[in-house]
């Protein structure tokens, strides 16, 4: 509980600085929550406690295929993305501040970040979770430099994707006001020219009862996508050569839609004869 305690003081401390301009002592303060807040490895010798990162592009399919993997291997899936999205709809101190960001297509600064992944890491430990697998995290060489001062990361898996898919992917995104489950209404089609092979990725449709609650996210604009995908190349490009320096990158190109290309990636993380492969396929 002192323990607890402290973190929170630590992140009150980070909050209370954020609407100010960011110094090095708040990003400090802000690693040192992260650093207390990430689960402890108590491994039961079946491998299953894996702290993987994915990186690409926005919109490429991060989340879905972590998530695939998080049931898989029995780790929690840490988005970033959607721990933004809490903090945005719980109207908190930072709302208003994130939903300028957000809606502009910017990348939100590296305390505000830190500071709730610290938060989701925090709640880890109270549940007794060991390893995770990060999603939109890290973003920036600086974070990625924190991160590695703090634990030891795997693997960084590094989803491709072609520029024109992704742009379609992104428009075609749409949420059940409801259920809050994701859809996609996007049938991307791509011919084979100049070397590359067709793709095909048919579209993920709601079931009945969603089709008529289907909304888009408001940063989902073929204008703040562009942006998005501009931010990503300028600045999180550079997390790719961080890795790659570090022999912990593996770049996986998305060959189309997620029955094929879930398959490939279960072969190249040498998961394909996983006793619970077939569960979380499904």
């Amino acid at each position: 509980m002192a323990v607890l305690s402290r973190l929170i003081c630590r992140r009150a401390a980070s909050l209370r600085s954020f609407c100010t301009k960011s110094t090095e002592s708040d990003l400090h303060r802000a690693s040192s929550a992260l650093s207390s807040a990430i689960p402890v490895d108590n491994s039961n010798g079946k491998g299953r406690n894996v702290q993987w990162v994915f990186l690409g592009c926005p919109g490429v399919g991060k989340g879905t295929y972590a998530a695939r993997l998080s049931t898989l291997l029995g780790v929690p899936h840490i988005a970033t993305g959607d721990l933004v999205r809490q903090e945005l709809s719980s109207r908190g101190p930072l709302s208003s501040q994130l939903a300028e960001i957000v809606n502009q297509g910017q990348l939100i600064s590296d305390e505000i970040i830190i500071d709730l992944l610290s938060k989701r890491l925090e709640n880890a430990l109270v549940k007794g979770e060991t390893g995770f697998i990060l999603d939109g995290f890290p973003r920036t060489v600086r974070q990625a430099e924190i991160l590695e001062g703090v634990t030891d990361i795997d693997l960084v898996i590094n989803l491709k994707l072609r520029e024109e898919a992704l742009i379609a992917k992104c428009l075609g995104r749409r949420i059940c006001s409801e259920c809050q489950g994701n859809y996609n209404v996007a049938c991307i089609d791509i011919k084979a020219e100049d070397g590359n092979p067709r793709m095909y990725m048919p579209p993920l449709l709601p079931p009945p009862q969603c089709e008529s609650k289907l909304i888009t996210r408001a940063d989902d604009t073929e204008l703040v996508v562009k942006e998005r995908l501009r931010v990503y190349n300028e600045m999180s490009r550079p997390v790719e050569d961080f890795y790659r320096s570090r022999g912990k990158l593996m770049e996986f190109d998305l060959p189309g839609g997620i029955p094929e290309s879930w398959q490939k990636l279960l072969r190249a993380l040498n998961l394909d004869d996983h006793e619970d492969t077939r569960t979380a396929a499904a």
